[in-house]
């Protein structure tokens, strides 16, 4: 897998205009955001809100909010976020704050250009945490009515687009692009989009394209755009790949596929990144094990009731579910993060991070039962004396699984240095060097 260092920008930015379908004014406002944190979005315009991950779990449904892509729910939605989106991804940008007053980002001239321009003149920002990259191991297919979309293995993301509607008006068309950030900015961004003369009515009569004009809509008629000239040749189908894109960026990480679409809009494609978040979460719950672990997990297992028996931590301190493995200077545990955790009540309300601290705690209840469950050490309990070299890699969230391994560094009479590590998904998430002095109950 590539191996790539995770991006946000390097100070505020912001950009202000009309939204394209209600037609109401819009500003955004971006902010550098930390590492693993993601993007998110914020109603400023409306009070006591909570931040909304730019996820497919958040996706509204798109027949009821048609062309356009739009996350949220039934208080708060946020409209027309695909060219900003693909923007960000084709970027490269991984984490990123962005405050919105309005229900729709703003729609400019139609294309993505303007979020580019406004996005590196902000300046990008390498961070130092490396990207999960998830590349496509089986060919995945979604048909709807005519229209397909399959995701293919590739080393890198190339998405390749047939557009062909039964007018005459358009002819069909076909492109194909490697994704990175010089051709996106050359080749796609600039592409703006567009609807059909004879679609006009329609999507007035069901309140779309408020704001739009011909300016920052072709309206394409039997002689070409009215009122306007393409950008380029087949600016429809480059369009198309741009939407694509922006709607590829609500997987939350990067993947290497070959993606090929045939008349397929926000619908096919929202279906296709659903489908591989299913695909990655299996795949996930079956790796167990980090691979610095070297061979499977057997030995004396402990479950929660041994582990009582061992430490004196209760509810709801008690920050470990399971030792996997306990051997005479070894232990491997686990502890499952549920939304139901009392410390995401305030860390923090919409955006629940597991606090460093308790990660630490957690792999120090680890660390205690691997000292007090040697013999001489039974009955007695285990305090910290310091902790050093603490590093966090991996914001911890509800649906992770920690997997905690510690090992005796240095072992003295009653006195221990062990070396803490919590990985999830097999990357490591932080680690620690941690001291205990063994005393009596």
């Amino acid at each position: 897998m590539e191996k790539k260092y995770q991006k946000t920008i390097e100070k505020d930015t912001f950009l202000e205009g009309i939204g394209l379908h209600t037609g109401e004014k819009a500003r955004v406002i971006f902010k550098p955001a930390s590492v693993s944190s993601g993007i998110f979005f914020l109603r400023k315009d409306i009070e006591n809100t909570e931040p909304i991950r730019a996820d497919i779990t958040n996706l509204l449904d798109t027949l009821k909010y048609p062309r356009r892509t739009s996350i949220g729910n039934e208080e708060i939605q946020i409209h027309t976020i695909e060219h900003l989106l693909s923007a960000l991804y084709a970027l490269e940008i991984d984490n990123v704050f962005i405050e919105i007053y309005g229900p729709e980002c703003p729609g400019l001239d139609g294309s993505s250009k303007p979020f580019v321009d406004t996005i590196k003149k902000a300046g990008v920002k390498t961070q130092d945490e490396l990207k999960d990259i998830y590349k496509i191991k089986d060919p995945i297919y979604i048909s709807n009515n005519g229209s397909h979309i399959i995701a293919l293995p590739s080393e890198k993301l190339k998405i390749s687009y047939t557009l062909s509607y039964p007018s005459t008006c358009l002819k069909s068309q076909f492109a194909s692009y490697e994704i990175n950030p010089e051709i996106y900015e050359k080749e796609i961004s600039p592409a703006r989009t567009f609807c059909l003369e004879e679609e006009v009515e329609n999507l007035r009569e069901i309140g779309l394209g408020k704001g739009s004009n011909y300016e920052n809509t072709l309206v394409i008629s039997e002689t070409g755009p009215i009122n306007n000239k393409f950008r380029f040749e087949d600016e429809p189908v480059r369009h198309k790949i741009d939407d694509l894109i922006g709607d590829i960026a609500l997987l939350g990480y990067p993947i290497q596929a070959h993606i090929i679409g045939i008349r397929s809009g926000h619908l096919l494609n929202t279906k296709l990144v659903r489908k591989i978040k299913e695909v990655v979460k299996k795949e996930k719950a079956s790796a167990v094990v980090s691979p610095s672990i070297s061979g499977s997990v057997t030995g004396e297992e402990l479950n929660i009731e041994d582990i009582e028996k061992i430490i004196p931590h209760r509810f709801p301190f008690l920050l470990i579910d399971k030792i996997l493995k306990i051997e005479e200077n070894k232990a491997i545990g686990i502890k499952n993060v549920s939304i139901n955790e009392w410390f995401f009540q305030g860390h923090f309300p919409g955006k629940p991070v597991m606090p460093g601290v308790l990660i630490v705690e957690a792999m120090a209840q680890v660390g205690g039962v691997l000292m007090l469950n040697k013999e001489e050490n039974r009955g007695k309990l285990a305090y910290f004396m310091s902790i050093d070299k603490v590093k966090f890699r991996r914001a911890i969230k509800p649906g992770d699984q920690l997997l905690i391994e510690v090992e005796i560094a240095k072992l003295r009479s009653k006195v221990g240095q062990i070396q803490g590590r919590a990985y999830i998904n097999g990357k490591i998430a932080a680690e620690a060097l941690l001291m205990f002095t063994v005393v009596d109950a």
